[in-house]
C-alpha cells in the first residue's frame, strides 16, 4: 500500500486545496469574536472540526453524485468514477470524518456540539439539492457560510449580528461563484434534468444572478466590519476586495467559459484570505 499515493488521491476527491474557501472565515469569526488571538486550543479544535466538516461534505457529494459524474465528461477523472477509491472506503471515510467533526465540537462548547448534527445534515442535503431546486448554489453557499458563524461560536457560544452578517454574505459569495463554475455543465445538467441556474435558466441569466450575488456579498462583508466596530484599517482592504469580486465577472461571458477556473478559484481564494488578513490587520491596530 503506497500511503502517500492513497493520501493523494483522497485530497483530490475531496479537493483539499478548496480548502482556501472556508477556513480563513471560520478564523475572522474566531479572532472577531475573541477580539485577537482566540489562543491555541481554540485554534486547533477549530481547524480541525472545519477541515473534518468540509472533507464530510464533499466526500458525501461524491458518493451522492457517481451516477452522475460517471456521465459528465468534466468530472471523468474524479477517483470514484476511475475506482482509484471504493465506494465502501468513501462511506467510511464520511463516517470517519462526521465523528471527528462532532468530537471536535464537543471540545469546543455545548451549544457547538448541540449544533453539529445540523451542520452535517446541511452539508449532506446540499448534495441533493439539484435533483430539485435551482437554489442549490444558495444551499451550498449556507454549507460554507456557517464557517464564520462556526468560528464565533466556537471562542464565544453566543449568536450575534456579525456573525449572521458575515453567514449571509458568504452564503451569496459562495453562491456567485458557484453560479460562475456550474455555466460549465450548463448543457450536460438540462440534458440530465438537473436543477442548476443555468441549467434552468440559461447561461446568460446565470451570469446575472452571479452578479447580483456578488453585489450583495460585498455590501454584506462591509456591513460586518461595521457591525464588528471594525476601524479604517478594515475598510481600506474590503473596498478594494469588493471591487476585485465585481472584476472577475469580466473573466467570464456567456460565450466562453475558459476562465471560469480564474474567477472562481484564483481570485475567490485571494478574495477570503485578504479579508481574514484585513480583520488581523485592523485587530493589531486596535490592541
Amino acid at each position: 500500500m503506497n500511503i502517500v499515493k492513497d493520501l493523494g488521491v483522497i485530497c483530490r476527491m475531496i479537493k483539499i486545496e478548496h480548502s482556501v474557501f472556508a477556513l480563513p472565515f471560520a478564523y475572522m469569526g474566531a479572532f472577531l469574536a475573541a477580539g485577537g488571538w482566540p489562543g491555541l486550543y481554540n485554534m486547533l479544535v477549530l481547524t480541525v472540526a472545519m477541515v473534518a466538516v468540509r472533507s464530510f461534505a464533499m466526500a458525501f457529494n461524491r458518493y451522492a453524485d457517481l451516477d452522475i459524474d460517471r456521465e459528465n465528461p468534466r468530472t471523468q477523472d474524479r477517483p470514484l468514477v476511475t475506482g482509484e477509491l471504493s465506494t465502501s472506503f468513501t462511506l467510511l471515510f464520511i463516517l470517519g470524518t462526521g465523528v471527528v467533526f462532532v468530537v471536535m465540537c464537543a471540545l469546543m462548547n455545548p451549544l457547538c456540539l448541540a449544533l453539529s448534527p445540523l451542520a452535517l445534515g446541511l452539508s449532506a442535503f446540499y448534495s441533493y439539492c439539484k435533483r430539485f431546486t435551482r437554489w442549490c448554489h444558495f444551499v451550498l453557499g449556507a454549507v460554507l457560510g456557517l464557517a464564520p458563524v462556526a468560528g464565533w461560536l466556537c471562542v464565544d457560544p453566543v449568536f450575534t449580528l456579525p456573525a449572521a452578517l458575515l453567514f449571509c454574505g458568504v452564503i451569496l459569495w459562495v453562491a456567485g461563484f458557484d453560479l460562475l463554475y456550474a455555466c460549465q455543465d450548463a448543457a450536460f445538467d438540462a440534458k440530465h434534468g438537473l436543477w442548476s441556474v443555468p441549467a434552468r435558466l440559461g447561461v446568460p441569466a446565470a451570469l446575472f444572478v452571479s452578479t447580483l450575488s456578488h453585489v450583495f456579498a460585498a455590501a454584506l462583508f462591509l456591513l460586518a466590519g461595521w457591525a464588528a466596530a471594525l476601524g479604517w484599517a478594515y475598510f481600506l482592504v474590503a473596498v478594494p476586495v469588493a471591487v476585485v469580486l465585481m472584476a472577475e465577472h469580466l473573466l467570464v461571458k456567456a460565450d466562453d467559459m475558459s476562465r471560469v477556473n480564474v474567477a472562481f478559484f484564483t481570485m475567490n481564494g485571494v478574495i477570503a484570505v485578504v479579508l481574514f488578513l484585513a480583520v488581523l490587520l485592523d485587530l493589531s491596530l486596535a490592541a
